[in-house]
């Protein structure tokens, strides 16, 4: 009985962690938000490169599927319980530049016009991990 409510509290923390990681910005598009300085401009110093796509995606994995899910759709586990839900990566990753992909996740969400839950990584990943994973969003389709 004990060692059921210990694994009953575990999963309620482990739960509330994650909720806590991950972001919102369903529906987010470019022109809903500058890029602003210093990420204006900014280039992929990956792009194309399938090995830094690679290592984006274990990044991806830890990091994001929770909330944006595995595909990027905004399905993951914790993603849709979030006010505003995860967004879905795939509606806007064609129209987006790599600059503000950068500038999200670096910042996260917790700005106007988002004010969603998803926390800035810019004090977790280095710039060139952050690079990896947008070198891996933009293969979602």
């Amino acid at each position: 009985m004990k060692r059921n409510k210990f694994i009953m509290l575990a999963v309620i923390i482990m739960s509330a962690l994650v909720l806590s990681a991950c972001g919102g910005g369903g529906g987010d598009t470019s022109e809903e938000v500058t890029v602003p300085a210093p990420y204006s401009g900014m280039t992929n110093p990956f792009d194309g490169d399938s090995t830094a796509a690679a290592a984006g995606e274990e990044i991806y994995v830890t990091k994001c599927v929770s909330c944006h899910g595995e595909t990027g759709k905004g399905d993951g586990p914790a993603g849709q319980a979030l006010t505003p839900p995860a967004g879905d990566l795939t509606k806007i990753v064609s129209t987006i530049g790599d600059d503000y992909l950068f500038y999200r996740i670096s910042e996260g969400g917790a700005m106007d016009p988002f004010n969603s839950s998803m926390p800035a990584q810019k004090s977790v990943l280095s710039e060139d991990e952050i690079w990896q994973v947008v070198t891996h969003i933009k293969s979602f389709k």
